[in-house]
């Protein structure tokens, strides 16, 4: 729980969803190495490997509290699921509301060994449904990673010249060399370090291609597939895939450059999407300029976006005519 200061603001005087996502990791971490250290045996710290789509469910504002409660809601033999949802209070009305929602999966590695994924104690289950539930979630996350991985093999090239609305338009890159401040006790990067930076190269795309104040709706999955070490550099890219009327996809991810193991190579660290919504001065929806794809690879990327945004829209009014009939 913490008071939102100016320094977490965006432009328009909202936390940024970098911020959020990085007190979400936190409480996730928090929880889920102290269960993985609940019982007698190698002590260990919670790394996180990958977060479920998180919806921005309302704007925090500063000078708000907000309150980050956590649970562990599935473990299997080697990792964790964590549920976490965030609340902000207007402290001067008391008034509250419900601002995300979402699911985390770590892993534990050891103190002594970096590279040792230690076995996770379980959890009671109120009742045997909650268990198989959540053994189908991690069955799919596994699935899902395991896809995302293979397909990670893009790298963003900068464009001459580019011209208004297209995809080397707006594409941008940011470099990061990690510190000790950015990193957990056993030397590698914070995930909520990550999701931060990630937001804010997404961020930028997003304001590049709409010239307009933005805020972040919604983050797709996101994978860590190998931990980024202290000491490494690394490039956090973002370019547009999709646009609607009202909405932006930006696909971002994160090279990691090992120059303290100079025996590695670069190598593909983190991988997201970002749906991000142009707003008016006044907090209004604006539309979105249709993104103009030139290359055979851009139409692709594109017809993708728009598969996974008519996914999530068809899902959305599932639940809303579901919660209507109840």
């Amino acid at each position: 729980r913490r008071i939102m200061r100016p320094d977490d603001a965006n432009v328009a005087g909202n936390v940024h969803g970098g911020t959020i996502l990085k007190m979400i990791e936190e409480a996730g971490a928090i929880i889920s190495t102290r269960h993985c250290n609940s019982q007698a045996g190698e002590a260990c710290v919670a790394a996180l490997a990958r977060v479920e789509r998180t919806d921005f469910l309302s704007p925090v504002c500063i000078g708000e509290v907000a309150n980050v409660s956590a649970e562990i809601t599935y473990t299997s033999r080697h990792s964790v699921e964590v549920q976490v949802n965030v609340m902000s209070e207007n402290i001067l009305t008391g008034a509250k509301k419900v601002t995300n929602k979402a699911t985390l999966w770590y892993v534990p590695l050891s103190l002594k060994n970096v590279n040792k994924v230690l076995e996770v104690p379980p959890i009671q289950y109120a009742r045997k449904e909650q268990e198989d539930e959540g053994k189908k979630r991690y069955e799919e996350q596994k699935l899902d990673r395991l896809e995302t991985k293979q397909r990670n093999g893009d790298v963003i090239f900068p464009v001459i010249n580019p011209e208004p609305h297209t995809v080397g338009y707006s594409q941008s890159s940011l470099i990061h060399l990690v510190g000790p401040s950015d990193c957990t006790l056993l030397g590698f990067v914070h995930g909520g370090v990550t999701m931060k930076l990630m937001d804010e190269v997404a961020g930028i795309v997003a304001a590049r291609h709409c010239k307009t104040n933005i805020v972040t709706a919604s983050v797709d999955a996101i994978n860590f597939h190998e931990k980024i070490k202290k000491g490494s550099v690394i490039t956090i890219s973002g370019r547009m895939t999709f646009t609607s009327n009202k909405s932006m996809e930006i696909e971002v991810f994160v090279d990691a450059d090992p120059f303290v193991d100079e025996s590695r190579e670069r190598y593909r660290a983190v991988s997201a999407f970002f749906t991000y919504v142009s707003l008016s001065k006044e907090g209004k929806p604006l539309p979105v300029p249709q993104l103009l794809t030139e290359t055979e690879d851009e139409k692709r990327r594109f017809e993708e976006g728009k598969g996974r945004y008519l996914q999530t829209k068809a899902k959305r009014q599932a639940q809303m005519q579901q919660a209507a009939r109840q």
